[in-house]
């Protein structure tokens, strides 16, 4: 799987050769390692759009100025949950990687793997050999950072559901968290959850610089052809309401 810039966004080359997933969720009630499903016979390769962040008006032969992460150390073991949003707008965060993305609604607790553009300015997506895992755009706005931060994940591989199986599931109001490498969290509070077909994708509207900390979380979707895959895309719209701590006695604005 990757992506290729295409005016204003990129296309999401997806290769997982797979039967599509079930309509939401997967074996053992978890989108993580514990719940990747059943293995599943290979099919041909498909291509649907897809993820990044690139300024709006940006040529296809650009992409946009970096927000780069700066690494840190390991998140600490305890953890506290952050899953209540805070009220108010809360301050952005200066910039640290993610390790890991839970939507509690959906049972996922996600690792984090970054991902960059390649020499052909494509998104590379997630190891599909590890259907847990999501991409964070690390060229894009870090956790909780001003701008439209983007994730992306399989819904499927050949070894069955994948970490947004259920993604389409996901409903107003509900919450994602982004731990990070410097043991804050970043509490996106999401506003909506739309479907668009590859041949109307919105990039404007996806991608776009709103002049607050946004998130966009992005699978596969649609109907599913056997040569051609899915026809659309999933998109999870939502935007920062709350930061806390991994470990200590809540969260903290």
């Amino acid at each position: 799987m990757a992506v290729s810039l295409v005016v204003g966004g990129f296309w999401w080359v997806c290769d997982e050769s797979v039967e599509p997933a079930g309509p939401a969720g997967v074996a053992g009630g978890r989108t993580d390692a514990r719940g990747a499903g059943a293995p599943r016979a290979s099919e041909s390769p498909r291509t649907v759009p897809a993820p990044s962040a690139p300024a709006p008006s940006a040529p296809a032969s650009t992409v946009p100025g970096p927000s780069a992460p700066v690494p840190g150390p390991s998140a600490p073991a305890g953890r506290t949950s952050a899953r209540t949003a805070q009220p108010g707008a809360p301050r952005p965060l200066a910039p640290s990687r993610a390790v890991r993305v839970d939507i509690p609604d959906l049972g996922i607790e996600a690792p984090v793997t970054g991902l960059r553009l390649d020499e052909r300015r494509r998104l590379p997506a997630p190891d599909q050999g590890r259907p847990e895992l999501v991409g964070w755009y690390e060229q894009g706005p870090a956790p909780g950072g001003t701008g439209t931060a983007v994730v992306v994940g399989h819904r499927d591989t050949r070894r069955g559901p994948a970490v947004f199986a259920a993604l389409g599931a996901l409903e107003p109001g509900r919450v994602v968290e982004v731990r990070r490498a410097d043991g804050r969290t970043a509490v996106y509070t999401v506003d909506a959850v739309r479907t668009y077909h590859k041949d109307g994708f919105p990039n404007e509207e996806v991608y776009g610089h709103r002049g607050r900390p946004e998130l966009r979380v992005i699978t596969c979707g649609g109907d599913y052809d056997r040569r051609s895959g899915y026809d659309s895309n999933i998109v999870v719209f939502a935007h920062l309401t709350g930061t806390g701590m991994t470990t200590g006695t809540g969260a903290a604005g």
